[in-house]
């Protein structure tokens, strides 16, 4: 009898040691393929952004459900709200708490770049070279 509970012991510790060494392969390849899609992801100059927040503008705009960048008010208004709701204080969750603050700071970003842009073309617009007229 102690035979038997022997080799069930020493059967069940390989195979929960061939699942660990299974899970651990399986998270190092996952790993590294993250790591390379990162990297590919970060050599775009289109993306720089997205991989600093970790967040597109598209999933900014859902968390503070708003539909554009113009309704600056309606923006602040949500963010003021879902960060007050999510408080740990009040029962909320610290990690939505975040993905708002994460949301708000992507859209604030996405803001400042359109307001350099606009003040950028402006600039450009009134460095036009502007033609003389020679009078004989």
């Amino acid at each position: 009898m102690a035979k038997h509970f022997a080799r069930i012991i020493v059967y069940g510790a390989q195979s929960v040691g061939r699942a660990f060494v299974k899970a651990i392969r399986q998270e190092i390849e996952a790993s590294r393929a993250a790591a390379s899609h990162h990297q590919m992801v970060k050599n775009k100059s289109t993306c720089h952004d997205l991989t600093l927040k970790g967040m597109s503008l598209n999933e900014a705009l859902q968390i503070l459900n708003v539909k554009d960048l113009n309704s600056i008010e309606e923006i602040q208004g949500n963010y003021e709200h879902l960060f007050r709701a999510n408080e740990k204080a009040t029962g909320g969750s610290f990690y939505i708490q975040s993905k708002v603050f994460r949301a708000k700071e992507r859209i604030d970003r996405e803001l400042l770049n359109k307001m350099q842009e606009a003040i950028s073309n402006q600039q450009n617009n009134n460095q036009a070279p502007s033609k003389t007229i020679k009078e004989s």
